[in-house]
């Protein structure tokens, strides 16, 4: 089986292959992502963050279905945290959302963040490469949930939204967490819900001391995920975006960056351990104190990259 040719046919069954490859460290997945990489670049990647237990699972349902009525082929990837004993996914998403198992015009995958912070799993860029050259025309990735700190999305997707409830002070949390910088949709879920306007009214103070004339205009909306209110004005929202980005160059940029982030990912991974090999030496005067971080690190670069 020729994985990365079937995968660029659009296989569903090449895809999973080499995302389980890809997630799994297997050398087989980096051997597709090389052949397929050049045909990447043309999905639009949204991401779904903000605090757990604001609905966004329910609310990507509710996406899905919307995106399917508009004739669109999607990609999912949920990213839920890592189970203790498998070390695999330990919610799995795709049990929510599993009234598409049978549309071949969707690809629901979960994956676990095996440990990193910043609410992505480390395959998760590869695994928007595979669904990109699948031909997915929208791939969804929605976070485990943010804090303060965890916003890696935003470097990832073309357009993030962000979904927030009334009642759990969210509008401090989203202060907090710099979300109403990073913020390209904001989507009031659960608005049924008591305290509901008082949040929006608060949320739209926010956006409004952020707002540039020159920029992005940020919509708040609402919506009622368990009823599927509120999907087609986010998708509205979601289209007017990718037109804004493709009008102004930020698609192609936001995708040159994605490229670039995944690089420098990939070097703090591999090049670390190559480059400690042997420093052993340096460790040992550091934890003695009888050199300094700096120095040793100095010493470092130049016995591994010596300058010419």
């Amino acid at each position: 089986m020729d994985v990365a040719a079937e995968l660029l046919a659009g296989s569903v069954a090449a895809g999973a292959r080499a995302i389980r490859w890809l997630d799994d460290g297997d050398p087989r997945g980096r051997t597709v992502l090389e052949r397929i990489f050049a045909a990447t670049g043309r999905a639009h990647i949204v991401g779904i963050t903000g605090p757990p237990g604001a609905g966004k699972s329910t609310l990507l349902d509710a996406l899905i279905m919307e995106q399917r009525r508009r004739g669109r082929r999607v990609g999912v990837l949920a990213v839920d945290p890592t189970s203790p004993f498998t070390g695999g996914a330990l919610l799995g998403d795709r049990l929510r959302m599993g009234r598409h198992a049978l549309d071949a015009g969707v690809f629901i995958r979960s994956l676990a963040t095996r440990g990193e912070a910043g609410g992505l799993s480390r395959a998760t860029y590869d695994a928007c490469a595979v669904l990109d050259a699948m031909g997915f025309e929208v791939v969804f990735v929605e976070t485990i949930g943010v804090g303060q700190e965890e916003i890696d999305v935003v470097a990832l997707a073309h357009s993030t939204v962000i979904v927030l409830v009334p009642g759990l002070g969210d509008e401090v949390q989203a202060i907090k967490a710099g979300l109403m910088e990073a913020g390209d949709v904001l989507v009031l879920n659960k608005s049924d819900r008591e305290g509901a306007e008082q949040t929006h009214r608060h949320l739209e103070m926010l956006l409004h001391l952020r707002q540039d004339p020159s920029q992005w205009q940020v919509p708040l909306l609402t919506s009622i995920a368990t009823r599927a209110e509120g999907a087609a004005a986010l998708c509205d929202a979601l289209e007017a975006h990718r037109a804004w980005l493709d009008q102004t160059g930020g698609f192609t940029r936001q995708s040159e960056r994605r490229a670039e982030q995944q690089f420098q990912r990939l070097v703090r991974a591999l090049a670390l351990p190559r480059l400690l090999e042997g420093a052993e030496d340096l460790l040992t005067l550091v934890r003695t104190r009888a050199l300094d971080p700096y120095s040793a690190t100095e010493r470092l670069l130049q016995r591994q990259l010596p300058r010419r």
